[in-house]
């Protein structure tokens, strides 16, 4: 049987950097196709190129037997095309509804839009989704929504065009467990209906439950195509980035000692965080875990000040915090570190280097700063991370995923901090960037640095956390010791709720 789409040889160049130098992809009907890859291994340069973002320099894309050259992402949408990136490109200052519409407004006679038949159409795509899109207003402006609601609306969108063939790269990105087993039964009905999914995920267990086929790139190059039901974790991880890499990925850390207490927190509010107290010592990971948002985010923000606090005591290296701004925090050796650098990460559009210097800037008091000894001081956090790049005056667009995230974290690094708060840092970045960046946390851990780790992925908690603590509805109701940790203690740990109107007691080793 044809394939409905096929793509061959495709190549990418920017200038003397090579994206793409073989791609290939053969999709079936009704299929959900996997790519897994390393970032920067090309697989969303495929498909945007399949999309119409970008053009290709070389190779062929077949679509239902008929050769294509989209120049525009308008053209691939017309030939039924759709595709939900991971960082959304919807319009904030407009409503749900105006944003899912959005250039295909249904119209009455004179050109007017028919916002009757509109609205009947949205109830229509969110009754498609179930529970995903069950509290969704459509006349909520979009820039008010978290970012878990925006993709929700992003893959609505996707839905109104009724394409043949969609596009998720990184989709499941910023969805906690519950709404990703509610996107997977959407999968599976589109399936269904004859239309066919590329999907890309950097979650092992992702493509496990919703891959048919799985096609694995490495450098920019097809590497091998297989059923995933013929298939395992360690193969797949093997052909991403070698078996040597993939025995010290799998190989928990060794149990660190921690040293004295470095920060102290009491009673904690602000945001969906409620009465938080915690104890952090000298070279420890503490880990957030619970299902996702239930105040873990909130209770990184409000200790770093960037989110209002409602009441609590902090106390690092022994002095009471000074002050409620990210700048105090920063001052007193606090960094927060978020995942989503899109929003609150990477400055668009700015060099890679002033992207690096900007929490130095920050920090320091003195009127003029020096570009030399700015690069000196970030250097070595530059080799420490393993950041691939052409020149540091590149703007950040230029570098993958994983690489903007590594900028994002050495930003932080470079201050000295006494305290790391890392929000789901390594969300949306593959492989070798987690265990590169997990790697620099040990050895640095292993100097005396403290870290607060939320991670929305049960598995790094379990091998990287000394102890966590699991929240649910903005309480910590379970600390999880190393030795105790597992998948199914966590999970049944997230299912208990808080003493109505119970003082927690400060957590500790």
């Amino acid at each position: 049987m044809a394939a409905v789409l096929e793509a061959s040889d495709v190549a990418k160049r920017y200038g003397a950097v090579v994206a793409l130098e073989r791609g290939e992809l053969r999709l079936e009907r009704g299929e959900v196709h996997v790519i897994l890859g390393s970032n920067g291994c090309g697989k969303s340069t495929l498909c945007k190129i399949i999309a119409g973002a970008v053009p290709a320099d070389g190779g062929s894309v077949v679509l239902e037997g008929r050769s294509v050259a989209f120049r525009t992402p308008l053209e691939a949408q017309a030939a039924g095309i759709a595709t939900v990136y991971q960082e959304t490109g919807l319009v904030p200052t407009l409503s749900v509804v105006d944003n899912i519409f959005l250039g295909q407004e249904p119209g009455k006679a004179g050109g007017r839009i028919d916002r009757k038949a509109r609205y009947a159409r949205f109830e229509m795509l969110i009754g498609r989704l179930g529970k995903l899109a069950a509290h969704l207003d459509p006349d909520t402006l979009v820039g008010d929504l978290s970012i878990d609601q925006q993709q929700i609306v992003e893959i609505i969108k996707a839905l109104s065009r009724e394409p043949k063939i969609i596009i998720f790269d990184e989709s499941t990105s910023s969805l906690d467990r519950a709404q990703v087993a509610d996107f997977f039964a959407l999968v599976r009905a589109l399936k269904h209906q004859g239309t066919s999914m590329i999907f890309i995920s950097h979650r092992m267990e992702e493509i496990f439950a919703i891959g048919d086929t799985v096609t694995i790139m490495r450098n920019g190059r097809f590497i091998d195509r297989r059923p995933v039901s013929e298939t395992s974790r360690d193969e797949l991880v093997n052909l991403m980035v070698g078996s040597a890499l993939q025995q010290m990925i799998e190989a928990r850390q060794s149990h660190r000692q921690p040293g004295k207490p470095v920060l102290s927190v009491a009673r904690l509010s602000g945001g969906k965080a409620q009465g938080i107290s915690l104890e952090l010592r000298e070279g420890e990971i503490l880990g957030l875990g619970g299902l996702h948002g239930q105040g873990q985010s909130d209770t990184l923000l409000a200790l770093y000040g960037g989110i209002t606090r409602r009441g609590g005591e902090i106390v690092i290296a022994g002095k009471q915090l000074g002050g409620s701004t990210p700048a105090a925090a920063l001052k007193q050796g606090l960094v927060y570190v978020s995942g989503d650098r899109g929003r609150a990460g990477a400055l668009r559009g700015r060099p890679i280097i002033e992207n690096l210097i900007v929490g130095i800037l920050s920090k320091s008091s003195k009127p003029i700063a020096e570009r030399g000894k700015l690069r000196a001081q970030v250097r070595p956090v530059i080799d420490q991370l393993k950041l691939k790049f052409g020149r540091l005056s590149d703007a950040i667009e230029t570098l993958s995923g994983g690489n903007q995230q590594k900028v994002v974290v050495g930003r932080g690094l470079a201050t000295g901090p006494t305290v790391l708060l890392l929000d789901d840092p390594t969300k949306g970045i593959d492989v070798r960037a987690k265990q590169d960046l997990f790697a620099l946390i040990d050895e640095l851990c292993a100097g005396g640095m403290a870290v607060i780790l939320y991670s929305s992925e049960d598995m790094e908690l379990i091998d990287h956390a000394d102890r966590v603590l699991v929240f649910n509805t903005g309480h910590v109701v379970a600390e999880i010791s190393r030795e105790d940790l597992s998948e199914f203690a966590l999970n049944e740990a997230s299912l208990k709720t808080a003493p109505a109107h119970a003082e927690q007691q400060p957590a500790h080793v």
